[in-house]
């Protein structure tokens, strides 16, 4: 651990200007060790923090191009004893949407992380001003300096170009709390996986299973744009991965086009990773177009069926219908399609317990 890599001491140049008033604060460059971003791509290396590679978003479509910089599924680690934490963020697109707030599209979370549990817990959000467009700056404090590990979750509906985390000056900085030793998650979906409409950040239910599994993942849902095209699907296959989770249906134009991608994702990321488990379900809720709710599930179980037919033991279906069945469904929806905190919870639920069933019969084997 070092209280020696503040970003303005290794280069006065690019010390930042900041409107926070803690008069003994150091800026740090999450780029730079200690410090360890999880969920984007060649983080280090980038000018701006995104999803995949900037050749292959172009090639899938315009739409995931654009979506590939919001930044969803990015969380940074890293260790203090610093009386408080601040952010500097350099923001190239604020997203606001009607039926989202400001903290769910734009906004980062604090979690501190339990080395010895290894649970997460939830903090507060850094909160930006309603009038943010290009940056925001935030602080949140503490009642005492002693060692915390932390989790920072980037926003899920807006683009980051840069990331300085703000300590004391003479705090000690290091290494982050580690995920379970194991490959990440994939998740591939529409606006659903990519977190629409959470409060905030860390709610979307890929955060929740990673908090309670100590797992990492990637989010690759493209609002609108998941489409299952043979381009995004070709570099998915390519991807080290422990678990691969498709929820796109929503997204496809019709039910033919369903029909004409969702078996043939299944067969190249198989191809590629023969054991891991392939969970697929159908778009939770969608109440407003049940015509085409149950055509859509049908294609998507004739995938499982075939798969199982095929003699594959590591594929596992889901019914997106039933999982907001109960005396919660009315609070699952804000508006017929993308879910609630609640809705988010009870995918966590039902996707986390598929993927802790499947760890546990991959180890009865």
């Amino acid at each position: 651990m070092s209280n020696e890599n503040s970003f303005s001491k290794i280069d006065k140049n690019f010390s930042i200007n900041t409107t926070i008033k803690e008069p003994d604060i150091a800026f740090y460059d999450v780029r730079r060790e200690p410090f360890e971003v999880y969920g984007l791509y060649d983080y280090r290396n980038e000018p701006d923090f995104k999803r995949i590679p900037d050749e292959v978003a172009k090639r899938v479509s315009e739409g995931v191009a654009n979506l590939n910089y919001q930044t969803a599924g990015g969380r940074v680690r890293f260790c203090t004893d610093s009386r408080y934490v601040a952010i500097h963020a350099d923001m190239t697109f604020i997203t606001r949407i009607p039926h989202n707030s400001l903290v769910g599209c734009a906004a980062f979370d604090l979690y501190v992380d339990d080395p010895i549990t290894g649970e997460s817990t939830f903090y507060k959000p850094f909160i930006p001003d309603m009038s943010v467009t290009d940056k925001y700056e935030s602080v949140i404090g503490f009642s005492e300096n002693k060692m915390r590990y932390f989790t920072i979750c980037f926003p899920a509906y807006s683009n980051v170009r840069n990331l300085y985390i703000g300590l004391q000056e003479m705090a000690t900085v290091g290494e982050g709390m580690k995920y379970r030793d194991v490959p990440p998650v994939v998740y591939y979906g529409s606006s659903i996986t990519q977190g629409g409409c959470a409060s905030h950040s860390g709610n979307i239910y890929q955060n929740i299973i990673c908090r309670r599994m100590n797992m990492d993942y990637i989010d690759l849902g493209f609002s609108g744009n998941g489409k299952g095209e043979d381009e995004m699907v070709d570099y998915m296959a390519g991807l080290e991965m422990s678990v691969f989770v498709c929820n796109y249906d929503h997204n496809a134009p019709n039910v033919e086009h369903l029909r004409n991608t969702h078996l043939k994702m299944y067969k190249k990321i198989r191809e590629k990773h023969p054991d891991i488990p392939y969970i697929m379900l159908s778009c939770p809720g969608l109440y407003n177009r049940y015509d085409q709710l149950y055509e859509r599930r049908e294609v998507i179980h004739d995938t499982y069926r075939f798969a199982r037919e095929q003699g594959d033991k590591r594929v596992y279906f889901i019914d997106g219908e039933q999982i907001f069945a109960g005396q919660y469904r009315d609070l699952c929806l804000i508006d017929g399609v993308h879910p609630t905190d609640v809705g988010f919870a009870l995918m966590a639920n039902v996707i986390g317990d598929t993927i802790k069933r499947a760890f546990a019969e991959q180890l009865m084997r």
